[in-house]
């Protein structure tokens, strides 16, 4: 049995989310669908984190455990023959030691959220960023933004249905810039809780729009209750970007 370690990239549009679901295509689906129909095995595809309903990924990592003998970049090339017409793609395929695990050993995961803000309805970017025509101050929500950083508990961030042990968490870091009329969102953490990043941006979007003062996402935090949430973002605007190991 070899154990791949495989980078994914993809559009979350179409799917009910990364982890498989009885009610909806998933992406953890089609790939083992696509593994299967290459190796004629039962093949269960582990990631390094789950994605809500239309959330994408850039380089998401995952792994799976084959028997049969056959060459990283044969299987990538099979995979992504068989992932056709899905919106998914294996951009990398290595071989890694057998106690290497795609979520467990992921010492850090980075996400990015994308504002597109101008008045102009979205053509090429529909989809996959969030409009908001409102003029939105970058450098505000960057200062409010700081308050979140570190440990902290994330109650107020934290969806209803997260099944995370505790809303306890440590976020690196959390910085907002502006690129032409787009501002991004880069949040960096070991693990995030359910519908974290999303939470927050939405927070910093109503102090980007003035709606909400600098201080209010600190006294949001604080309150430790999803009531003092001011808006969750949708998720179109929402990419996985890297996660990190040891040795990498």
């Amino acid at each position: 049995m070899t154990r791949f370690a495989l980078t994914l990239e993809f559009d979350g549009t179409p799917f009910m989310g990364l982890q498989r679901q009885a009610h909806g295509p998933s992406v953890q689906q089609a790939v083992e669908d696509a593994a299967h129909a290459v190796t004629g095995e039962d093949i269960i595809m582990h990631a390094a984190g789950r994605t809500d309903a239309g959330v994408h990924a850039l380089a998401m990592r995952a792994h799976i455990d084959v028997a049969k003998d056959i060459a990283p970049f044969r299987l990538m090339e099979a995979l992504n023959a068989h992932l056709r017409p899905a919106p998914v793609a294996v951009l990398a395929c290595a071989v890694v030691a057998d106690d290497w695990h795609a979520r467990f050993s992921c010492t850090g995961r980075e996400y990015l959220y994308r504002i597109v803000n101008r008045r102009a309805p979205l053509t090429l970017e529909r989809q996959r960023a969030w409009q908001v025509s409102q003029p939105l101050d970058a450098e505000a929500m960057h200062r409010a933004a700081q308050a979140l950083v570190g440990r902290h508990d994330f109650t107020t961030f934290r969806s209803v249905h997260c099944q995370s042990a505790s809303p306890v968490k440590t976020l690196d870091r959390l910085a907002v810039e502006r690129v032409g009329d787009e501002v991004r969102i880069h949040a960096a953490a070991r693990s995030f809780l359910h519908h974290q990043v999303r939470s927050m941006v939405g927070c910093l979007t109503l102090v980007g729009m003035g709606r909400w003062r600098e201080e209010q996402v600190g006294e949001a935090l604080a309150a430790r209750n999803r009531k003092a949430l001011g808006l969750n973002a949708p998720s179109d605007g929402l990419y996985f970007t890297k996660a990190l190991y040891p040795g990498e």
